[in-house]
């Protein structure tokens, strides 16, 4: 699974409901239990499945191990999470639900405000995707590249392309009130490279830790700053 220009494949899609988003990566036919549908047995079977995901390889783990795992029966495993894709993006989509929504952030209105903006959108989404558990979907799905590329398939669906859509709508917005010259999606890109550098790529090689709370959010800080120096206040929309 190439990384993307942006220098990570985003797991976590601010502001969007992963959930949902993964109803339409599984299979016809099954259906992915949310929010008060979660039962205690279906959180036994993906913490299982991850496991022996991780353990074994997405290629290699079969269902009766999760069942056996997750002490249910392969009946139940099928009628509360549906078939090994299903499960996987499941998986995901649990993992990818710790980010909350971005929906309530002012709207930036002078430079001041974008700066905190971004930092603060940066902030959320190197404090999520840097968890472990997550840079351990990541080095599964790297792993498991050739004979599963549905894993890739379903990370870049349920997280890469709205966390960009995202931090693109907040630059619109930016642009709209003259912050900011440029098309917001190039923009988007611009930032997520400052932002991330090397990071993913050493954390999926073990290079580095996870870093803590006081390095993301001075990661996130510096990348804002460095962004709004290199692209200067433009002219208000209309």
């Amino acid at each position: 699974m190439p990384i993307g220009i942006d220098g990570v494949l985003s797991l976590v899609p601010i502001g969007t409901n992963v959930k949902e988003q993964a109803m339409t990566t599984v299979s016809e036919g099954s259906s992915l239990p949310t929010g008060s549908q979660v039962s205690p047995a279906r959180a036994r079977i993906l913490d299982a499945a991850f496991a022996a995901f991780s353990a074994r390889g997405y290629a290699q783990t079969s269902m009766l191990e999760i069942a056996t795992r997750a002490k249910v029966s392969k009946r139940e495993l099928y009628a509360l999470v549906g078939n090994k894709h299903d499960m996987l993006v499941a998986c995901i989509a649990e993992r990818a639900g710790r980010m909350r929504s971005a929906a309530d952030m002012p709207e930036p209105r002078d430079r001041e405000s974008l700066a905190d903006a971004l930092a603060a959108f940066g902030e959320r989404l190197l404090r999520e995707v840097t968890d472990p558990v997550v840079v351990g979907v990541f080095r599964l799905s790297i792993a498991e590249a050739e004979r599963a590329p549905e894993i890739a398939q379903a990370l870049d669906s349920i997280g890469r392309a709205a966390a960009r859509d995202e931090l693109a709508a907040l630059l619109a917005k930016a642009q709209a009130h003259g912050l900011l010259q440029g098309p917001p999606a190039e923009l988007a890109r611009q930032f997520l490279v400052l932002l991330w550098g090397e990071l993913m790529m050493n954390l999926l090689l073990r290079l580095v830790d996870t870093p803590t709370f006081e390095e993301v959010g001075e990661r996130a800080r510096d990348a804002a700053s460095a962004f709004l120096r290199l692209h200067p206040a433009g002219e208000p929309a209309g």
